[in-house]
């Protein structure tokens, strides 16, 4: 951890102290002493009141009773009629309101999404929290130039292996195309390779076409050992835009989704509106619309299988009205996660929602209080899985190995925030403040009691800079982007934990083109 602590001119009774605060920071905690940790319950922040919910909800239910959804595939439209669902003279699946109540009294409530190695596990229930990347940026920030290029395979697996070693960041969804394979199959298989190899964190990705699933899962199946333990284990899910709003299901990603439920690949339903052109302007309209696109996804996901692993992914995004471009690092997309997240603890179901991104197409001071503001907001709000919550800038077109690292800092005091204030009587100190004021010498700097808790209860930045002006001079002015470029290069440096045993990696090369140098 970056050490910035100490003041040249505090007398040496207290550099002793300083001595043993940075031998505490230097000592790594057990997990379930850290300060922040993934999984932690958040849940505070409710911006919707019980009543606002239950409005969506008979809203979302009306939806989804009289407009319904267009464009189901053939086997869609099996599984839904014969769950119940009504197919109308215009095409439009209806649901009725007692189908889904009765749904979603067979939906899987507590999913958990598993990691390679087993240290990275995440209970998606409650309250718990999990930050990560996602999302299909096109292209990549180069920092030094200040230029934007194509994103490639080698970028996908590296940032893989930067998610590897961050603390904050508990999963890994796929968060750019591989630009520089033109073949949709092999850029699909290849980016299962570049992430599972990168990392042992989950990983999450998507596929262009139903056909693409079978040989993905050919090659899971080799990564983990064999089908049994891959279905023991699922390590990858499966982002899948299944509508396309308003209201129409994407028939190809539909078949996707049945072929990831019928091969035990967790399922995130994917509904990402945009406020005032696919969505209602208002935030509670764009809510109440994915709110119902995503009751559709969990009827149809456990019509194909009863209690299948299932994300409701309530994405709905801001627009600038004046302009029509997106608005990621808004108040109003701040407001419209944490309105989803709520949503989610109203039905008891696992979700997850985008937060984190910034419209800067740099990372600068714009992009630190965009990806701070919703980063918060959907921490607080017990968002299960925070997508896109670290490293995409422009509004989703842009991602940045360097804004990655610097995002698990901005992780780390969100993190902070999720924690909350516990109240207790060691943490309310009367005795401290006794022992201080009537028999100490007026402090607490340097006490048991500070040092103790220094760890355990404060996050401290590894590359944000708390120096003084004299201090930051005399380490010669020290750049956070520079700071992140090392860091990044650092890691890289390193061969990836994650790598595949040498005799499972021939064989999935001899099976599969893979791009990536062995």
């Amino acid at each position: 951890m970056t050490d910035q602590s100490g003041n040249p001119s505090r007398s040496s009774s207290r550099s002793g102290g300083r001595a043993a605060r940075r031998n505490a920071r230097a000592s790594a905690l057990p997990d379930h002493l850290r300060p922040i940790r993934a999984g932690m319950e958040g849940g505070t922040l409710k911006p919707l009141t019980q009543e606002g919910m239950e409005k969506i909800h008979r809203a979302a239910l009306d939806a989804l009773e009289n407009i319904g959804l267009a464009d189901a595939p053939p086997s869609g439209v099996e599984y839904l009629t014969n769950a119940g669902c009504i197919l109308g003279d215009d095409g439009r699946i209806r649901f009725p309101r007692a189908l889904v109540e009765d749904m979603l009294t067979k939906a899987n409530r507590s999913v958990t999404l598993y990691s390679r190695d087993g240290k990275h596990d995440m209970e998606l229930s409650g309250n718990r929290v999990h930050y990560g990347t996602a999302g299909a940026a096109v292209h990549m920030v180069d920092v030094d130039g200040r230029h934007y290029r194509d994103s490639t395979v080698q970028d996908l697996h590296d940032a893989a292996r930067i998610c590897d070693k961050l603390d904050n960041i508990h999963f890994c969804q796929r968060p750019m195309v591989c630009r520089d394979i033109a073949d949709n199959l092999e850029m699909d298989l290849n980016s299962i390779y570049a992430t599972t190899s990168g990392t042992t964190k989950h990983v999450g990705t998507s596929f262009t076409e139903p056909d693409f699933v079978g040989p993905a899962i050919e090659m899971l199946h080799m990564i983990a050992g064999g089908e049994d333990k891959w279905r023991e284990r699922p390590f990858v899910s499966n982002s899948n835009c299944f509508v396309v709003p308003p209201m129409k299901f994407a028939t190809e990603s539909c078949e996707v989704m049945e072929r990831c439920i019928e091969a035990g690949m967790p399922v995130l339903l994917l509904s990402a509106g945009m406020a005032g052109a696919t969505a209602p302007s208002t935030i509670a309209g764009a809510i109440t619309q994915a709110v119902a696109e995503c009751l559709a996804g969990l009827v149809y996901v456990n019509a194909v299988k009863p209690g299948a692993p299932a994300i409701v992914g309530t994405w709905p995004f801001g627009l600038d009205l004046r302009t029509g471009a997106m608005t990621m690092g808004s108040g109003e997309q701040a407001l419209l996660t944490a309105g989803c997240a709520q949503m989610h603890k109203f039905y008891g179901l696992p979700g997850g929602a985008a937060a984190g991104a910034s419209d800067s197409k740099l990372p600068d001071m714009q992009a630190g209080w965009e990806q701070m503001c919703s980063n918060v907001m959907a921490g607080l709000s017990g968002l299960n899985m925070v997508y896109e919550a670290a490293g995409m800038h422009a509004s989703l077109l842009g991602f940045c190995h360097e804004s990655l690292i610097l995002g698990d800092d901005i992780i780390g005091q969100a993190l902070r925030c999720v924690r909350g204030i516990e109240v207790t009587d060691e943490t309310l100190a009367l005795d401290q403040i006794a022992d201080v004021c009537l028999n100490g010498p007026g402090h607490y700097l340097g006490t048991s009691q500070t040092l103790g808790r220094m760890q355990a209860d404060y996050v401290y930045p590894t590359l944000g800079d708390r120096t003084s002006p004299k201090e930051w001079v005399e380490r010669e002015k020290p750049d956070l982007i520079e700071k992140a470029i090392a860091r990044k290069e650092q890691i890289l440096s390193e061969r990836s934990a994650a790598r595949f045993d040498p005799d499972i990696d021939q064989k999935i090369r001899n099976r599969f083109n893979i791009h990536l140098g062995s």
